[in-house]
């Protein structure tokens, strides 16, 4: 996924709902880069690590790569790694950053509003505790994709469609810190963590067998081992997901069929075009066609 960060104006229909988002993004910062990068947002959300910064709102921010660093008036200073979550609170102070040999890869939404403030009133979520350990959730990690895509195509409801969608991911990380304790065998581990990566690696062709090594396992033993558990080979998985997303995409924004085949990591239209029809039995062009109709 390419840097991607929308700051959104919140008026009084938004407010109304009790529930809204202000901003979501996506930013991968390598090693040894200045962090934050305050050009890039609003002097309200900018910091630098010696004065920290107090937000109005809520945050919710995924680690997906690399390791860092968070501290808060709440908390001392805490290491993050990759497979954390964290939440920020209004009114408290906090600072993070990655380190800088590792650099990281961050996901967030921002939201605020009457019922944020009930679930934390009610001790839902607290201060005190920000960090949740989600390991590479691929529910997680989708579900941030489809936030970045819905606010990318802004069509008609998509503020309340987001504000939805990041509700369900309250829901989710709520339950992922009740049941964290309760994991799967080894090979579901394994196979979850896969099943990120690939999740991951949509607009690029993937290598498998550098997947394997990150688990760590030979290629042989993964392949068995994620076909018994989900059904499908890993190649097979990646392509569905990337099938999935271009669905997606041809109903959700007005990209051209050229664009879809190379978000989606198709080396060609042609080749796109032939698998795309093979599973939906309609070409993209055709398959837009049909959802305009209707």
């Amino acid at each position: 996924m390419q840097n991607y960060q929308k700051y959104l104006n919140v008026s009084q229909h938004e407010k109304n709902w009790g529930f809204y988002v202000n901003t979501v993004g996506f930013a991968k910062v390598g090693a040894n880069k200045n962090y934050p990068n305050n050009r890039e947002h609003p002097i309200d959300h900018s910091f630098t690590w010696n004065k920290g910064r107090i937000l109005n709102g809520y945050y919710i921010v995924f680690i997906t790569k690399g390791e860092g660093v968070l501290q808060s008036a709440k908390t001392k200073a805490f290491d993050i790694k990759a497979g954390t979550c964290f939440l920020l609170y209004p009114g408290i102070w906090h600072r993070y950053k990655p380190h800088p040999l590792s650099g990281w890869e961050e996901y967030w939404v921002g939201f605020n509003g009457e019922y944020p403030d009930e679930l934390m009133n009610k001790g839902i979520f607290q201060a005190e505790n920000p960090f949740i350990d989600t390991g590479l959730n691929e529910e997680l990690l989708q579900l941030f994709h489809t936030l970045i895509t819905t606010v990318e195509s802004a069509k008609i409801g998509y503020r309340q469609i987001v504000t939805g969608i990041t509700l369900q991911m309250l829901g989710l990380l709520k339950a992922v810190s009740k049941f964290q304790d309760q994991t799967g065998s080894k090979n579901e581990k394994l196979v979850s963590k896969a099943k990120f990566l690939l999740q991951e690696s949509i607009e690029t062709p993937v290598s498998l067998e550098e997947i394997a090594k990150e688990l760590p396992m030979g290629y042989s033993n993964f392949r068995r081992i994620f076909k018994e558990i989900t059904g499908l080979s890993p190649n097979q998985y990646h392509l569905e997901l990337r099938l999935d997303k271009a669905k997606n995409l041809l109903a959700s924004t007005n990209l051209t069929i050229n664009e879809i085949a190379y978000q989606t990591g198709f080396e060609t239209i042609f080749y796109f075009s032939r698998m795309f029809k093979k599973k939906n039995a309609l070409a993209p062009k055709e398959y837009r066609s049909q959802l305009n109709k209707t």
